[in-house]
């Protein structure tokens, strides 16, 4: 009889992480803002992955949008960084829900690699970009140092807000791994991309953290009194 709920439980975590893939994808089409100093665009994918990751735990966070990522990234809508920043956040909201202090960490490496990259970190050409990126990392520890969850609402918004601030920097690597040298060798650039950044990605990742609490409570209250297998193998 164990088996039986665990293969249908199983069975319910496939069937949903294929559909919220596709879900995911067709969210990677839907554009919010342009990337500054990119072709790429901010999509609607960036609320949705924290959402999943709150809501349906690891397995399912990470392949959704792994996988919707890739589908979206081969049909050409999706940049290699939001790719990356897409599982990356979804990883970490699912993680943070679990209040796992590996994060900080994590989070912590993230950031030491971006700001240091060499010649074209932040650190080197224009430090106080990071500030915001900080502010998460404070976030993150006082999240996950906290002996009580505050009520969801609050949680689900500093999730948010930690996880598409992660995305955001693993996302940022990538860029740096993709442009230097050979797209774009000049310092200056890099200097004044980071200075155009400085304010302008605070708002975005601001406003993709509020989408994004707003679809996980919404969620959240509509599967509340659902199946309870789905529920055990969420994080419900």
């Amino acid at each position: 009889m164990t088996n039986a709920k665990q293969h249908s439980a199983t069975s319910k975590q496939i069937a949903l992480t294929v559909c919220l893939s596709s879900l995911y994808t067709v969210s990677c089409f839907v554009p919010l803002s342009q990337i500054v100093g990119s072709k790429g665009f901010i999509t609607l994918a960036a609320m949705l992955a924290p959402s999943i990751g709150i809501l349906f735990g690891p397995f399912i966070a990470v392949f959704s949008s792994l996988i919707g990522g890739c589908v979206a990234f081969f049909w050409g809508v999706l940049s290699p960084s939001s790719l990356v920043s897409g599982v990356v956040a979804a990883f970490f909201a699912s993680f943070l829900r679990q209040k796992n202090g590996f994060l900080c960490v994590l989070y912590l490496a993230l950031l030491f690699v971006f700001g240091f990259y060499p010649h074209v970190g932040p650190v080197w050409l224009f430090p106080f970009l990071m500030w915001f990126q900080i502010v998460g990392f404070l976030a993150l520890a006082w999240y996950t140092l906290r002996e009580n969850n505050p009520n969801h609402l609050v949680s689900f918004s500093i999730i948010s807000l930690v996880s598409t601030l992660a995305g955001q920097i693993a996302g940022s690597i990538v860029f740096e791994i993709a442009n230097w040298p050979i797209l774009i060798p000049d310092l200056n650039a890099w200097k004044a991309i980071w200075q155009g950044l400085t304010f302008i990605y605070p708002a975005e990742r601001t406003l993709i953290a509020i989408g994004s609490t707003f679809i996980a409570v919404a969620v959240h209250k509509a599967l509340k009194n659902t199946d309870p297998v789905l529920n055990a193998n969420s994080q419900l």
